[in-house]
This record gives C-alpha cells, structure tokens and sequence, in this order.
C-alpha cells in the first residue's frame, strides 16, 4: 500500500490543478465576495460558533468551580446578632405548684426560701457572637476536592478543544462541497458547449437531409438534462453556502470564495509518506477522547480518597466571643452584659463510620476501575478510527488514479465515437452513449480530487491534529 513521495506528488498536481481555473475565475467575477482560506475560517469559528461558545461557557464554570473548591482552606466565620423581650421566669416547685416557698441554695449563704411565683426578671435581651473555626485536617476530603474540581477544569478545557475539533471537520466539508460542486458545474458547463456544438453539426446535416428530426430531438434532450443538472449544482452551491455563512455568521449578501493557494498549500503539504504508525502515535498522545478518558480516571482516583476521608475524624481550630445579657442563668438574673470568649481544638468522628462507610469505599474502588477500562476502550476505538481513516486516505489515491485514466479512455472513446459519427460508420445511440460516459468519468474525477482532500482532513480529525 505504501507509495513514493513522487508518485504522490503527482496525483496532487493533478487534483490541484482545476480549483485554481475555477475559484480564480470565480474570484474575479463576484463583486461581493470575500476569499478565505481554511485557517480563516476555522479562527471564524473560534469566534463565532455556538458549539464552542457553549464549550467555553462550560469551561468558565468549571474555573468557578475551582475557585469554589480552594474555599474550603480559608476558615469560616459565623456572626450572629439578636434582640428578644424575655418575660418574668416563674418558680415553682418540684410538684408544680406556685404557692408556698422553695429553699434555694446560693453559694456562701445557705439554703433561703423563695416564694413561689412569678420572680422580677429583665424584659429586654440582646446577644452577638462572633465564632471562626479553621479545619487542619478532614481525611485528605478538601484537597482530593480541589484536585476533583481542577480535572473537572481540565476535561472542559478539553470539551472546548473537541468542540473546535468537531466545528472545523463541519466547515471543511462545507469548504470542499463548494469547491466540487464549483467544479462539476465546470465540467457540465463543458458538456453543455460540446453538445451546443454538436447540435449546431446535426442541424447543418439535417436540413441537407442526413440527419433525421428524431436524432436532434434526442440530442435537445440531453441538452436539456444538462442545463437541468447544472441548475441543481447551482441550488445545491446556494444550499451549502447558506450553511457554512450561517455557521459563521457572515454578513448577508456576503459570498464566500475559497481561496485557490491555500487549497494547493494544503496538498502539497499532504503528509504522503506518513505511515500508519505515525498517525497512531499522534492518536495516541492528542486525541481529546483518550485524554478525557484519563482525566476521569484520575477523578476516580481522588473519589476513592473522599471516600476513605468519610473513616477519618475531623480537626478543627474554634474562637469565639459572645456577648449577651441579661443573665438569667440563676434564679436571681443580673441585669448586665457578659462576655465570654474561647480559643479550643475541635474534634469530630463519626464512629457509625467504622461499619457503614466500607460499603461506599468499595462503591469508589469500583469505579476506578471501571474508569480504566474505560481508557482502555477509548484507546482501542480510536486505534480502529485511526485505521479505517488512513486505509480510506489511501484508498483516495488510488480512485483519484483510476479516475484518471477513466477519464483519459472516455476521452479518447468519445473522439473515436464522433469521428465514426460523423463519417456515418456509428449510430447516435453510439455518441450518445460515449457522450454520457465521458460526463460520468469527468464528474467522477472531480468527486475524486475532492474527497483525496476531505479524506486528510478526516484522518486529521481522527487523530484531533485538525
């Protein structure tokens, strides 16, 4: 299957040598048109795209996410501020009743007999507290979360990267529809002159009675059939165009033209001697999909050690003031302001843990591992994506060959057809005949060239190199 580099390079010369006739003609003949190359297009789309846009406004969320994350190391801090009417505090004794007395027993004084009863009390309370705390330590759970957030950030900067990857094989297929309908519409613009002039010949010979009316008529209507066919390449240019302006929110009235040099460029750039090895090792290191599928596996990875944190205590550094009033803590309350601060450790453990968080562990242990399979399916589709796309890049330029030479014997039939024709030695169905095979070998050939390029760029696409 391997080819030299210079049998290649001349079935390139052969494919870009019509799009400069056309798009150069084309160029000059629109006066509102505008020529792009593929690389412009393709940073049009970076800008214009919705697809992306999307990609992009996931990938700001995802930033905000990390930020969200890191969070969790700055401490917290709780104010709390409140006014309350307090009413009188009534004492009663130990079988709920409010007559009598009840002996209270106050330090430094002894047992005193309090009368049963509503007791004078301050109406109006107020308290405000001020409480920080600072985690130092919760089982690994904050940094597997931060970590868990930025590989988040990082599989949608990857959706963005697949995003473009995906908008630019779209475009380009709009890109190349242009350029083979643009040329099709040469090759019946060609026909349409050679059957002209063949029908002016049959003309001629019929009004010297060679030719019969039947024949023209014949003749008429494959004009016909080819004025026909060009009107639907020029609605389907229109239809096509209208796609790939609209994807890029061109101006109306605005025509796109391909631009001739930078479609050569691209062939002859065509990385013709590339083995498929070359192009698996690129697959290898840049497809989005792999890294994605990576990048999931390392967040199975910081789940499995969220889930073990749920088994670890958690530490804390706690402050607090409180200032609150009256104090009604005692039978006889205090009409005052007490303020009362604190400066500790904190622990907590959940004990239920020891026997209900294993199952959970076992859960995140089981995703890891299906997240590695999962790297390991993702490797092996692309390999076989790879593969199908090199060999039907090959397979290009071998039908751009065959189309040639297919070309060369219709020419060369239809020349031998006519001359017989005209020497009355071969029928019209003949010429009718080799007429038809010649239009169907030269729209071959354009379909040929184009899809020669649309096959790299899906080899490209494959690998995501687009």
């Amino acid at each position: 299957m391997k080819r030299t580099i210079f049998h290649l390079g001349l079935v390139c010369l052969a494919v870009i040598s019509p799009f400069s006739l056309v798009y150069g003609e084309a160029a000059l003949s629109a006066g509102d048109s505008v020529v792009y190359d593929l690389a412009a297009i393709f940073r049009m789309a970076d800008e214009e795209s919705r697809q992306i846009r999307v990609s992009e406004a996931a990938l700001r969320a995802a930033n905000e996410g990390v930020r969200q994350a890191k969070n969790a190391l700055t401490p917290r801090v709780n104010i709390s501020l409140s006014g309350s009417y307090i009413g009188d505090a009534t004492l009663m004794s130990r079988g709920f009743s409010t007559s009598g007395t009840t002996d209270v027993i106050y330090a430094g004084l002894g047992p005193q007999s309090v009368q049963n009863g509503q007791q004078p009390t301050p109406h109006w309370g107020n308290i405000f507290s001020v409480e920080a705390s600072q985690v130092i330590y919760a089982g690994g759970a904050i940094m597997a979360g931060i970590e868990m957030a930025k590989i988040g950030e990082r599989i949608a900067e990857l959706d963005v990267a697949k995003s473009r990857q995906e908008v630019r094989l779209m475009l380009a297929g709009y890109y190349l529809d242009l350029v083979k309908l643009q040329n099709q519409r040469q090759v019946i613009d060609r026909h349409i002159e050679q059957t002209n002039k063949v029908l002016e010949q049959m003309r001629a010979r019929e009004s010297a009675g060679v030719v019969l009316r039947n024949d023209l008529t014949r003749y008429e209507l494959q004009l016909k059939q080819l004025e026909l066919t060009r009107i639907r390449l020029i609605d389907a240019q229109s239809i096509i165009h209208h796609q790939l302006a609209n994807s890029l929110h061109c101006p109306a009235g605005q025509t796109i033209v391909p631009d001739t040099v930078a479609v050569e460029a691209a062939l002859a750039q065509l990385e013709q001697s590339a083995s498929e090895q070359t192009w698996q090792s690129r697959a290898s290191s840049s497809h989005l999909g792999i890294r994605q599928a990576e990048a999931a596996q390392e967040m199975s990875e910081q789940q499995v050690k969220i889930a073990r944190s749920g088994s670890m205590p958690t530490i804390a550094l706690i402050a607090k003031d409180e200032l609150s009033g009256p104090y009604t803590s005692d039978l006889i309350p205090v009409d005052a302001n007490v303020n009362v601060w604190f400066v500790g450790v904190g622990l907590q453990y959940d004990l239920g843990s020891l026997w209900h968080n294993y199952r959970a562990i076992r859960k995140a242990k089981t995703e890891r591992e299906a997240a590695q399979q999962r790297v390991e399916l993702a490797r092996e589709g692309v390999n076989n994506g790879v593969h199908a796309a090199y060999v039907n890049f090959l397979t290009a330029f071998t039908e751009v060959e065959t189309q040639q030479k297919q070309v060369q014997l219709a020419d060369e039939n239809y020349a031998l057809v006519e001359k017989r024709y005209n020497n009355e030695l071969a029928l019209l169905t003949d010429l009718l005949d080799a007429s038809s095979m010649k239009l169907q070998a030269d729209m071959a050939l354009v379909n040929a060239r184009v899809a020669l390029l649309y096959n790299y760029y899906q080899l490209k696409y494959t690998t995501h190199t687009l």
